[in-house]
């Protein structure tokens, strides 16, 4: 877990604030959002607003009563106490790519398989930098639909001892989730006391929130596991095509689906979930790394603080096909923003490629080092009588050098942030190694991880009745 104590960055004045305020509310209060579900329909006509049919037309001060419940922020505990995590406040958390049917290694563009989850699973517990390595990293189509969320709930707490995310295509998946998590962190109480995962439920934007979500949200929030409330907004598709008119859009579906969690279990935590980008008006296709989601992402962080709540938002985005310069680029303009903002949770940190549909390994890798140097950019910097060095000035006087002061020579190893993928070589001896590109030389450092890799400890006992819970729920659900 990384602490951000840069100042935040803020672009929005106060009567802009003012101004989003009027659009959200008028939204909820005038249009209403669309709630596919009964149960969620019942709580707000019991709460005293306006149902009709499926859709609830909300009374803005009602909203903002009820978000008001929720914790500004929250502990997540991991298996292994040392990566357990505070989400909130100036806490940043990393997790990998998230969703992807496709996976490419090499120069293959390829169906995702078990296996490939299992190594993006190791890849994030390899890295010190990674939080977690998120939640459906890519989806193994090479296993049952019905269960596959068994197996990838399994590999993640299995093969990483950090936090993972809770599987939510539907209500029974996200029970699986969460009595997995029971066994591996010792019962109900144990988990509903800290939080020991947490879950993205997706707004089908426009203004709706659909069945399956709902009842994954229904779950975790009576469990008392955070939920991360994202409006899914490609600005021309899902939502108009000015910035502003997408954020009061953006508030209005996530500050209602918050206070869906909180009429569910008042104070459940939740994060205020952010996606927003444009599409290509000449094509219709997605963009990401785009000056809009930029903007749209400082916005964001802004109004989340405003609200006293946890933000979820950024990532390594990129339309790009292939781990190439465009994917660089991309991916940074959407993390430095997703740092300047204080993004306290970043999911599709690193191998998000070609709009989401495709998880890399050497985009994870080079994802890696840009979040490694970032992190150690925004670290702020101390400034005392040690790093001033006025002994190596005195030693080394006028026209002289530093290379051989003392003070040099007892920080060489550690005074500069050194890459790992970078290559610095003269052009001579990068020709005699072969003259690799940046993506070649990461997709032989993600080679080397995984050779190396090490299983995390887990009790056998523990892991034998996580092993007994999925044969069992494999059995029952016909697979």
């Amino acid at each position: 877990m990384f602490r951000n104590a840069m100042p935040r960055y803020e672009i929005l004045s106060e009567d802009a604030m003012a101004t989003l305020d009027g659009g959200w509310k008028k939204i909820v209060s005038e249009i209403g959002v669309e709630f596919l579900s009964d149960r969620a329909l019942e709580l707000f006509r019991q709460a005293g607003q306006k149902v009709e049919d499926q859709c609830v037309r909300f009374d803005p001060d009602f909203v903002l009563e009820q978000v008001a419940k929720a914790p500004r922020s929250f502990d997540v505990q991991a298996r292994n106490p040392a990566n357990s995590v505070h989400i909130g406040d100036d806490a940043m958390v990393f997790g990998s790519v998230y969703g992807p049917p496709f996976v490419r290694e090499g120069g293959v563009r390829r169906d995702a398989t078990m296996d490939d989850f299992r190594n993006f699973s190791k890849l994030a517990q390899s890295f010190s930098s990674l939080d977690s390595a998120g939640g459906i990293i890519c989806e193994p189509e090479n296993t049952p639909l019905d269960s596959r969320h068994l197996d990838m709930t399994y590999a993640l707490q299995t093969l990483t001892d950090k936090i993972y995310m809770g599987n939510v295509v539907s209500g029974v998946n996200a029970r699986d989730t969460l009595a997995m998590t029971e066994i591996l962190f010792g019962g109900r109480e144990a988990i509903e006391s800290t939080p020991a995962t947490i879950s993205l439920i997706n707004c089908n934007s426009p203004l709706r929130w659909d069945d399956r979500m709902l009842e994954a949200q229904f779950e975790y929030s009576a469990a008392n596991q955070p939920v991360v409330l994202t409006p899914f907004l490609l600005m021309g598709a899902m939502s108009p095509v000015s910035i502003p008119a997408s954020l009061a859009q953006q508030m209005a579906e996530a500050l209602t689906g918050i206070t869906l969690s909180q009429l569910i279990r008042p104070g459940a935590p939740v994060i205020f979930g952010s996606f927003l980008s444009n599409i290509d008006m000449q094509s219709g296709s997605p963009c990401f790394g785009t000056p809009e989601s930029g903007i749209g992402l400082l916005c964001t962080g802004q109004i989340a603080r405003r609200f006293g709540l946890p933000v979820r938002s950024g990532g390594g985005l990129t339309s790009s096909q292939t781990a190439d310069a465009q994917a660089g680029y991309e991916s940074l303009m959407t993390m430095l923003p997703t740092f300047l903002a204080g993004i306290n949770w970043v999911m599709h940190t690193a191998g998000w490629l070609e709009g989401g549909l495709v998880a890399s390994y050497e985009k994870f890798v080079l994802d890696v080092q840009v979040l490694e140097m970032l992190q150690h950019e925004f670290t702020p910097l101390e400034i005392d009588e040690a790093s001033l060095a006025f002994g190596a000035h005195d030693e080394v006087r006028h026209g002289g050098h530093f290379l051989g002061a003392a003070h040099t020579m007892e920080r060489f190893r550690t005074c500069f942030y050194r890459p790992f993928v970078s290559s610095s070589d003269n052009y001579d001896r990068w020709m005699r190694n072969g003259a690799k590109d940046a993506a070649a030389r990461a997709g032989e450092y993600a080679t080397k991880k995984l050779a190396e890799y090490e299983q995390p400890e887990l009790d056998e006992s523990v892991r034998q009745e996580l092993e007994a819970y999925v044969t069992r729920r494999r059995r029952e659900l016909g697979d």
